[in-house]
């Protein structure tokens, strides 16, 4: 997938795969903190050719 190569090589993206069932890929991700996360998410992310819509979940442990 050519959107799984394209996340790949965003600052802060640690793993992409791509996925089966629902979604298409799952990304991880790190920042500093929660707004840190937001701003990869809808500035840099979100406007990833091929990316329609994002779902973030957040790793509490």
């Amino acid at each position: 997938m050519d959107v799984v190569h394209r996340i790949r090589q965003d600052a802060g993206v640690l793993q992409v795969d791509a996925i089966t069932g629902e979604y298409d890929a799952v990304a991880q991700v790190q920042a500093d903190d929660v707004q840190g996360i937001g701003t990869l998410i809808v500035d840099h992310l979100q406007g990833v050719s091929g990316v329609v819509r994002t779902i973030t979940c957040l790793a509490v442990e």
